[in-house]
């Protein structure tokens, strides 16, 4: 892989995926949050059907992206490490 110098290596698909899919599970984690903010606002008490789910994925999905986000650091660390020995 011959890059020029000014040049990184180049962005491959995963690297697009991973960075999407973080910043899509980050996204709809806020969004939980706001839900569960607006219903404890309006008196809901009885939290059946969906809001399991809600729950679940409100404080799970800011972990989950950090891992994502993560993973995707040390694959470019890793990469970039084998395009500067060569």
């Amino acid at each position: 892989m011959s890059t020029k110098p000014g040049e990184g290596p180049p962005v491959r698909r995963i690297d697009k995926v991973l960075a999407g899919m973080s910043l899509g599970i980050l996204l709809l984690s806020v969004v939980c949050f706001i839900s569960v903010m607006i219903a404890g606002a309006v008196g809901v008490t009885n939290y059946t059907g969906i809001w399991p789910t809600v729950f679940f994925v409100q404080f799970a999905g800011p972990v989950v992206a950090f891992v994502l986000l993560l993973t995707l650091l040390i694959m470019s660390f890793i990469r970039r490490g084998r395009a500067n020995r060569e």
